[in-house]
C-alpha cells in the first residue's frame, strides 16, 4: 500500500467524519425544535383543560346564549389551534428520526473507513515482516554460503 493510498483514506474518513459531525450537529437542532414544538403543543393542551375547567365552572352558574357561542367559537379556533402544532410536533419527530438515521448511517461509514485504514495499516506491517524476513533469510543463506565455502577451502 502506497503512502497516496493512505493519504486518500486519510481525507475519506476526514470527510466522513466532517459529515458525521455535520449531522450530529444538526440532530442537537433538530431535538431542540421537537422539544419546543411538543412543549408547545403540551401548553396549548394544558391551556385548553384549564380554559374547560374555568368554563364549566361558569356554565354551571348560568350563562347566556351569546357567551356559551363565543366559547364553542374560541373552543374550535383552539382545536384547530392544537391540530396544527400537533402536525408541528410531527414534522418536527420525522426530521429527528430521519438525522438519527442518516446519523447512524454516517457513524457506519467513518467506522468503515477507520477499519479498511487499519486493515491496510496491518497489511503494510505484514509485507514488511515478510520483507525483513526475506531480507534475514537471504543473509542468513549467504553468511552460511560464506562458511561453507570458507570451510572448504581450509580442508584443501
Amino acid at each position: 500500500m502506497s503512502p497516496q493510498d493512505l493519504d486518500t483514506l486519510a481525507l475519506l474518513l476526514e470527510r466522513a467524519s466532517a459529515d458525521r459531525d455535520r449531522l450530529a450537529a444538526e440532530l442537537r437542532r433538530a431535538e431542540e425544535v421537537q422539544r419546543h414544538q411538543q412543549a408547545q403543543a403540551d401548553h396549548l393542551a394544558a391551556y385548553r383543560e384549564e380554559y374547560v375547567q374555568r368554563w364549566s365552572r361558569q356554565f354551571g352558574r348560568g350563562g347566556a346564549i351569546e357567551i356559551v357561542q363565543c366559547y364553542q367559537s374560541f373552543m374550535q379556533r383552539l382545536e384547530e389551534a392544537m391540530l396544527q402544532q400537533a402536525a408541528q410536533v410531527e414534522r418536527a419527530s420525522s426530521a429527528l428520526n430521519q438525522l438519527r438515521d442518516a446519523l447512524q448511517q454516517a457513524e457506519m461509514r467513518v467506522a468503515s473507513v477507520r477499519k479498511l485504514i487499519d486493515r491496510r495499516l496491518q497489511e503494510r506491517a505484514r509485507a514488511e515482516q515478510r520483507r525483513e524476513q526475506k531480507q534475514s533469510d537471504e543473509a542468513a543463506q549467504h553468511s552460511a554460503h560464506r562458511r561453507g565455502t570458507h570451510g572448504l577451502a581450509f580442508h584443501h
